[in-house]
């Protein structure tokens, strides 16, 4: 890994905020070293774990060691714990009217998340009629609401997580024939 190679955790560091990240465990503290490393940019940011091991605080940590923690907060959605079909608005908002029970505008976490970090855990979730809406929105920096006419122009950092080896998930879509559309995945 080519950013291990600037790392020297024994150099002094420059103020941080890890949050509720506390300690000692030499491997960790490697991976504080690559968020205060990585924070300052707005490259979006993929964080692989098994469940429970913290994913959500790290990408806290990211979002309290970057410029963004000033400017916005940072907006979670759990992709997993909601329906596929509601996925969408939540991710990208509703007009009024736009499908039945919409009654009001919707408004969806890329534009709340405005001038921060939106945090999507378990990505691997996501459709991949979704995942292409969302590789739009980062290319392009603009999102569609359902029904709208126009589209919303939206400054955000997307953090995103999974549980899933996302290497194997990429050799697994090849062979089905599909294309992968992830840009967090190293292409080989």
């Amino acid at each position: 890994d080519i950013v291990e190679q600037f790392i020297d955790v024994h150099q002094p560091k420059k103020e941080t905020n890890f949050a509720n990240i506390i300690t000692e465990d030499t491997y960790m503290l490697q991976i504080l070293e690559k968020i205060r490393m990585v924070a300052p940019s707005n490259a979006p940011v993929l964080i692989q774990g098994e469940t429970g091991t913290g994913k959500e605080l790290i990408a806290q940590a990211l979002h309290n060691n970057s410029r963004r923690h000033e400017t916005g907060e940072i907006v979670a959605l759990n992709c997993a714990a909601i329906p596929g079909s509601l996925l969408e608005s939540e991710m990208f908002g509703a007009e009024k009217g736009s499908y039945t029970g919409a009654n009001a505008l919707h408004i969806g976490r890329f534009e709340r998340a405005h001038k921060g970090t939106l945090f999507l855990d378990e990505i691997s979730e996501l459709s991949w009629e979704l995942q292409a809406k969302l590789l739009r929105a980062l290319q392009e920096r603009e999102i569609e609401r359902i029904g709208a006419s126009q589209p919303t122009q939206v400054n955000v950092r997307v953090i995103a997580s999974t549980n899933e080896n996302i290497e194997k998930l990429r050799s697994e879509e090849r062979r089905a024939g599909k294309e992968c559309r992830s840009r967090w995945a190293p292409d080989h």
